[in-house]
């Protein structure tokens, strides 16, 4: 249980670390990636995800980096263990990751002036604010993440290990590109409330609130999606 701790939590450091820090470096004033647009973004979460997956693993741990997943698969499998420590870790790590992105971009936090952009950097929000509309997005995009991760591990489809980690970066690309519009595609509680409470608690410069109203959505949507597309997959035997 130690060392999947370890793992989680380094793991999800590292996948803020390059998710974060791609937005941050397309969003925050005078950096060379200024304005650089969503596509760059969306491929910079992909191999986010590439990494923060191969650390996990190379650290002992599943390489789940969400508590969706995590969720997900003890619902499917009824094997509750490791939940608690392993969200702990996700959290703690999302967390950390934050800290280290607004430190590698310290000194354009106050070369920037909109604060929703700052914002931006940490969290998700959406571009057309209705509660009910943005929860249904968030859980058809971790509807979407399960579903095809089951497929990836399916016996039918039988992917090598050592592929996983870059299959499961092109799918969260792909659900970038195809349904990350309207709410930014969180997909994943840590990933979006750990660098939130980072934003809240850092001396970031001319940085507004944390946007505490919507925080809410982008955890329960995932956690819904993936417990429906895990039990599907289950139901009809990919899994």
């Amino acid at each position: 249980m130690a060392v999947g701790f370890v793992g989680e939590l380094m793991g999800t450091a590292t996948l803020i670390l390059f998710g974060d820090g791609v937005v941050a470096n397309v969003l925050l004033a005078k950096n060379k990636g200024q304005n650089s647009g969503w596509i760059v973004i969306t491929a910079g979460w992909a191999f986010a995800v590439l990494c923060g997956v191969l650390v996990a693993v190379a650290a002992g741990a599943p390489g789940h980096l969400n508590p969706a997943v995590t969720l997900a698969f003890a619902t499917a499998t009824g094997d509750w263990s490791n939940v608690v420590p392993f969200i702990a870790a996700q959290f703690i790590g999302a967390f950390i990751g934050a800290i280290l992105v607004w430190l590698a971009h310290l000194l354009h936090w106050g070369e920037t002036e909109d604060q929703g952009l700052k914002l931006a950097v940490f969290c998700t929000g959406p571009a057309i604010r209705n509660y009910g509309a943005n929860l249904v997005t968030e859980i058809i995009g971790g509807f979407a993440l399960l579903f095809v991760v089951a497929a990836i591990g399916s016996k039918g489809v039988a992917t090598p290990g050592y592929l996983a980690p870059f299959i499961v970066g092109m799918v969260v690309w792909g659900i970038g590109v195809s349904l990350g519009g309207p709410t930014g595609y969180a997909i994943n509680p840590a990933r979006d409330l750990g660098p939130r409470i980072a934003h809240a608690v850092l001396p970031i410069a001319g940085k507004g609130g944390s946007d505490w109203g919507y925080s809410w959505v982008p955890v329960v949507g995932p956690v819904i999606g993936g417990i429906v597309a895990l039990m599907l997959a289950k139901a009809t035997g990919m899994m």
